[in-house]
């Protein structure tokens, strides 16, 4: 029973977790993404909403950018903090601004994803990941 109420962090088990959710989260992601690059190729005009007004073209391309190229970034484990940050404010658009009229109904999605890329900024990418391959490839040089 005792053990019931403590906290032990298996780091092994802490990095394959890391794994599995910056993976799970970001393949989400990619079915909001996708459909906007493909738009973006498209010839159609773009209609998108544009909460802080430079313009609804610049407003897509930042969320074609924050939710595929960063979501494969994510995917990858390379330059998982930074390619959080995008997503992390693209999120934070959406849930506080563009769905604040809709209710929690439609804020409860975007709020979700914000709280899961808070969480990578926070613990990064884990072991399984080419930030770590990386980083430890340059330690061995020195």
């Amino acid at each position: 029973m005792k053990n019931t109420y403590t906290t032990s962090l298996n780091l092994p088990k802490l990095d394959f977790i890391l794994l599995i959710f910056r993976i799970g989260i970001s393949i989400l992601m990619l079915f909001h993404g996708v459909p906007k690059l493909i738009t973006f190729f498209t010839e159609d005009e773009i209609t998108f909403a544009d909460p802080l007004g430079a313009g609804q073209t610049l407003t897509f391309t930042i969320a074609v950018l924050a939710e595929f190229v960063c979501s494969v970034m994510i995917i990858l484990g390379l330059a998982t903090r930074i390619a959080t940050i995008p997503l992390i404010i693209t999120m934070g658009i959406a849930a506080i601004i563009v769905h604040m009229p809709d209710g929690m109904a439609k804020q409860e999605l975007p709020f979700l994803y914000l709280l899961s890329y808070l969480l990578l900024f926070y613990t990064g990418a884990g072991k399984y990941s080419l930030d770590h391959y990386f980083m430890h490839k340059a330690e061995k040089k020195k």
